[in-house]
């Protein structure tokens, strides 16, 4: 009986050393919703919209350590209340998103619990905002073309398919005059496909 627990315990040291110190590379699909918010200090208030994101990811691991750069576009949408009048103004805006994640797997044949961290950089693509009169004057082409996050999260992976959970803290300003406290924070939930 002895022998039966030692080969089994063997077998699953073999199946948990294999999934966390082999090196390995990985390839795959992702798509998922965000749900974005201004941090403001200002005379508008923010509430949560829904928006899209969709791309690649890739991990490259060895000794329960993985590197897991992504690129994805980002459709980012919010609304900001003015706290004098309560008049809703709605934003959004198309990014390219690169996070930088580095992060730890624990988990054996093929399922396992991941955690990330790391820096994420975004791009914008287009403005295309629809204000009102407070607003309008505020936001309207003043973006700037870059912004930098700190992505924090946690991630399940089962066999080929992924499933993901971060919170993206904005650190940069986005914008370029009038408001000058304004950072963008997002919560997003996303599925993938490996394909290599």
């Amino acid at each position: 009986m002895k022998t039966v627990y030692l080969t089994l315990a063997c077998v699953l040291t073999g199946f948990f050393a294999s999934a966390q110190v082999l090196p390995t590379f990985q390839l795959g699909l992702k798509a998922g919703a965000n749900f974005s918010k201004f941090d403001t200090e200002n005379t508008f208030s923010s509430k949560n919209r829904t928006g899209f994101y969709g791309g690649l990811w890739a991990r490259v691991g060895a000794g329960g350590l993985h590197f897991q750069p992504e690129v994805y576009i980002s459709g980012k949408k919010t609304n900001l209340v003015s706290d004098a009048t309560g008049e809703v103004n709605q934003v959004s805006f198309t990014s390219l998103d690169v996070p930088l994640l580095i992060g730890t797997k624990f988990g054996a044949a093929g399922v396992g619990l991941r955690l990330n961290t790391g820096p994420a950089f975004s791009l914008i693509l287009d403005e295309n905002q629809s204000f009102g009169q407070a607003a309008g004057n505020v936001f309207k082409a003043n973006f700037k073309d870059q912004a930098i996050a700190w992505q924090f999260g946690a991630g399940l992976d089962i066999k080929k398919l992924t499933f993901d959970a971060r919170y993206e803290l904005g650190l940069s300003k986005i914008n370029k005059a009038g408001y000058p406290d304004t950072k963008l924070n997002l919560f997003t939930i996303g599925i993938g496909y490996r394909i290599l």
